[in-house]
């Protein structure tokens, strides 16, 4: 039966996850099967979209640091065009399209069009990454606010109006997204405001997906790797403070 909370011309915004498709919600799963479009990321795609019903049309939207991608501007009027023609949009995303997804920039550009839609929340990769090292992002005594960031801004590069003191703040867990590059600079920085380049740190590569590698290391030396690395060829987070490494079993 058709479902009345997903009627033609509406637009469902689902976050997709890290890209585990185990990790999708139920909604999220029901309305890749009620699509007549998929608009996808490049993230959100493989097994995740076996979901989609054999009715829909999938099409890649995908924008990646460094890669042709689409402009956000002709995303915004593929989803509105599709959703005027009166089809049932899906807008697929990673992780949780709300942190660090450029949700709001849709959200606008569907409600200057007059299209109803919903939003519908997934698993950020922050938390995945966390449980598949086996750590929690908050402690009752020693980590008691987590912060995620960005570590790029829009050209790219480490954002200039960083708060220096917040993200220094060593009884804190900080999660930095899309900060590959950007890293060794942002560690220069933490350290000349007062983190200990010892404070525990990790990395996390294509989390969710087949190829995902975790490292444990240190701020200064996570640093170091990544400066050596090079250009990175999977999207990855950085999670440093106290909880970056897991409880010393006895």
């Amino acid at each position: 039966m058709p479902d009345p909370d997903f009627p033609p011309g509406f637009v469902s915004l689902v976050s997709a996850g890290p890209g585990d498709p185990e990790l999708l919600t139920l909604k999220a799963a029901r309305r890749l099967s009620q699509a007549d479009v998929v608009l996808f990321d490049d993230l959100a795609s493989g097994p995740v979209l076996d979901h989609a019903g054999p009715q829909a049309e999938l099409i890649a939207v995908g924008k990646r640091a460094g890669r042709p991608s689409a402009r956000q501007e002709a995303v915004n009027a593929l989803i509105v065009s599709h959703a005027q023609a009166g089809r049932r949009v899906v807008r697929l995303k990673s992780g949780d399209s709300g942190i660090f997804g450029r949700l709001e920039e849709e959200l606008t550009a569907l409600t200057q069009a007059g299209i109803p839609f919903e939003i519908v929340p997934g698993v950020t990769s922050a938390s995945a990454a966390a449980a598949a090292m086996g750590i929690p992002l908050t402690r009752r005594l020693t980590a008691r606010r987590v912060q995620f960031i960005t570590g790029a801004d829009v050209t790219g590069q480490l954002p200039g109006d960083i708060n220096w003191a917040a993200l220094a703040d060593p009884s804190v867990t900080t999660v930095v997204f899309m900060g590959q590059r950007s890293f060794p600079l942002l560690a220069q920085g933490l350290i000349a405001h007062g983190l200990p380049g010892d404070t525990p740190a990790m990395f996390a590569e294509a989390v969710g997906h087949p190829g995902q590698r975790l490292l444990r290391s240190t701020v200064a030396d996570l640093a170091r790797l990544l400066q050596d690395q090079g250009p990175a060829s999977q999207p990855g987070l950085i999670l440093y403070g106290p909880l970056a490494f897991p409880p010393q079993t006895a």
